[in-house]
């Protein structure tokens, strides 16, 4: 591919976790890794394994060549709202449609996002 972009999409069975103020907002054995030209790897967690009472959706969107176009969550807490914290692809292109409405943390924005065995 002459060093061209490329996004790939693995299943992850380690347990992986987001934590943020000591609460436990994702946790599962199902994950999707997406592995992008350029950037770190990304953990995207399936809706059932996140609480999403915790989320809020944002009127935000941003699109990404390579993956469609994002919808964005607030994550809530208990001192308050982190804005668009988390995103998700509903409607994502072709190439990557295993993520499709799956969640990802942003890690600047939670304590932690935890990969264990």
């Amino acid at each position: 591919m002459g060093g061209g972009h490329r996004v790939g999409v693995a299943a992850n069975r380690h347990r992986v976790r987001v934590i943020h103020l000591g609460v436990t907002v994702a946790d599962t054995q199902a994950a999707l890794t997406v592995s992008e030209t350029g950037l770190p790897d990304v953990f995207y967690f399936p809706r059932a394994d996140v609480n999403m009472a915790r989320l809020e959706r944002s009127t935000h969107t941003s699109r990404c060549p390579f993956k469609g176009e994002a919808s964005y969550y607030h994550l809530l807490t208990e001192e308050g709202v982190v804005e668009n914290a988390v995103w998700t692809y509903e409607t994502p292109i072709e190439a990557v449609q295993q993520i499709t409405g799956y969640l990802a943390f942003y890690t600047s924005k939670v304590d932690r996002i935890d990969q264990t065995s």
